[in-house]
């Protein structure tokens, strides 16, 4: 299963793109709306792309009444990708979406900068959990000290899958000025260099839940999704290759049947989990 990472398409501009995806995956949505951080948003590094978008978008109840319907009418499958500040603004937004025709809700959880991240994620998933029947992707920061530990919090909380990872920090320079390139200084770096990161967290993941997961960064070529594959995700999402490369989500599927089958597998789902070698984990659950 292919997907586009959460922030890297318009499908409604560009519902071309969107067909050629399994699922789409909306920008984040938060209760209210918000403007974003002030320009220059986006900046181009030698080994990547950093963004600070600040989490812009309608708010939930222009989304509800407006963008979703739109994004529904495209006849591709939908997860949701939803933000907040709290736990409570998680489970308000996640319960506005309970009963809408949509495939998953996505929860954009990334907390690098506070004291507990585990949790902070086990809290914010857990009023998620409470609040709709949707299928829930927890989607973690690699910032955090132990990946996996934030896995287990999201399994034990609820989560009925891991989307891994989203972008770390990182600033670049203007060359001639020496100042930050972005308006906000710092930003989130996506693109090939975190891709190993995004393929150890998938692999301590995996180790450590055996839940779902959708494995992202970095993610180029077919041979770099079914390496993912091999981590332990069992669909891998386009991001940064995007916005070069629209018609990615093709070449791309293209290539992992092939890559698969040079290396023996019938299907590049035959290759899950096979960095691991042993029996797959036993699957963890919600604790009551």
């Amino acid at each position: 299963m292919i997907l586009n990472a959460s922030g890297c398409l318009d499908a409604l501009t560009a519902p071309e793109v969107a067909h050629t995806l399994d699922v789409f995956v909306t920008k984040t949505v938060t209760p209210l709306p918000r403007e974003g951080n002030q320009p220059v948003r986006i900046a181009e590094t030698d080994f990547g792309m950093l963004n600070s978008i600040g989490l812009a978008n309608p708010g939930i109840d222009r989304f509800v009444a407006d963008t979703l319907p739109r994004l529904l009418d495209l006849g591709v499958s939908v997860w949701v990708s939803v933000g907040g500040f709290a736990a409570h603004e998680y489970a308000e937004i996640c319960a506005r979406l309970d009963h809408e025709p949509i495939a998953a809700i996505e929860l954009n959880v990334s907390c690098p900068n506070v004291s507990s991240p585990e949790e902070e994620v086990e809290q914010i998933v857990a009023a998620a959990r409470a609040a709709t029947t949707k299928t829930l992707y927890a989607k973690l920061s690699p910032s955090v000290p132990d990946v996996g530990a934030a896995a287990v919090a999201a399994a034990r909380a609820g989560a009925d899958g891991l989307t891994l990872v989203n972008t770390i920090r990182g600033l670049a320079l203007d060359e001639l000025t020496l100042e930050p390139k972005l308006g906000p200084g710092v930003g989130g770096l996506s693109g090939p260099a975190l891709r190993p990161i995004a393929l150890a967290a998938v692999f301590a993941a995996y180790r450590a839940t055996g839940l779902p997961i959708v494995g992202v960064g970095g993610v180029e070529t077919g041979a770099h999704g079914l390496e993912l594959i091999a981590a332990g995700a069992s669909a891998f999402a386009l991001g940064t290759v995007l916005f070069a490369d629209p018609e990615a989500p093709v070449r791309v599927r293209e290539e992992l049947e092939r890559e698969a089958s040079a290396r023996g597998f019938a299907t590049p789902l035959a290759a899950y989990a096979a960095a691991h070698g042993g029996p797959p984990p036993t699957p963890l659950r919600r604790v009551a």
